[in-house]
């Protein structure tokens, strides 16, 4: 698995997401382009904000022990694999909008660098090593990236 948190693997996502454009088209899927980067913006956004609401008690117990691992592990995402609900983008988005949210939220996990991750609480899975955020981020993000072609 590639380290996100190195500047030349940054760099290499950034210029694939720079690659794309408002037309194009998916490989697989029913995403369009803008929902897509939105969609990758949201795991960024959990990490970051708290615009998305915490899991329950319950729900948490249910992602620590069925959904961590296979997010977390280096095993790329199969294609069409379902998604939780808060990473739904039904809406259409402003692709330029989308695409510059998304190279900060690369950028900035770049800066902040491993340490900043090493133990830092998932709301879904709670306290997770640096390399199980590395493999949360890339492995998304690659697969999206796939899936548009770039």
């Amino acid at each position: 698995m590639k380290n996100i948190f190195d500047q030349a693997v940054t760099d290499e996502l950034t210029a694939r997401i720079e690659a794309l454009n408002p037309d194009s088209q998916p490989l697989w899927g029913k995403m369009s382009v803008d929902q897509m980067l939105a969609h990758c913006s949201v795991a960024y956004e959990m990490a970051y904000t708290d615009k998305h609401p915490k899991p329950n008690a319950l729900m948490r117990f249910l992602l620590k022990t069925f959904v961590k691992s296979g997010v977390v592990n280096e095993k790329p995402y199969p294609k069409n694999a379902r998604t939780a609900p808060v990473f739904i983008i039904s809406d259409r988005r402003d692709f330029e909008k989308e695409k510059s949210k998304l190279i900060s939220y690369l950028k900035k996990t770049q800066e902040l660098g491993s340490e900043h991750f090493e133990g830092k609480e998932s709301p879904s899975f709670g306290a997770m090593t640096a390399q199980e955020w590395n493999n949360l981020f890339y492995k998304h993000l690659d697969h999206h990236l796939n899936q548009f072609g770039v």
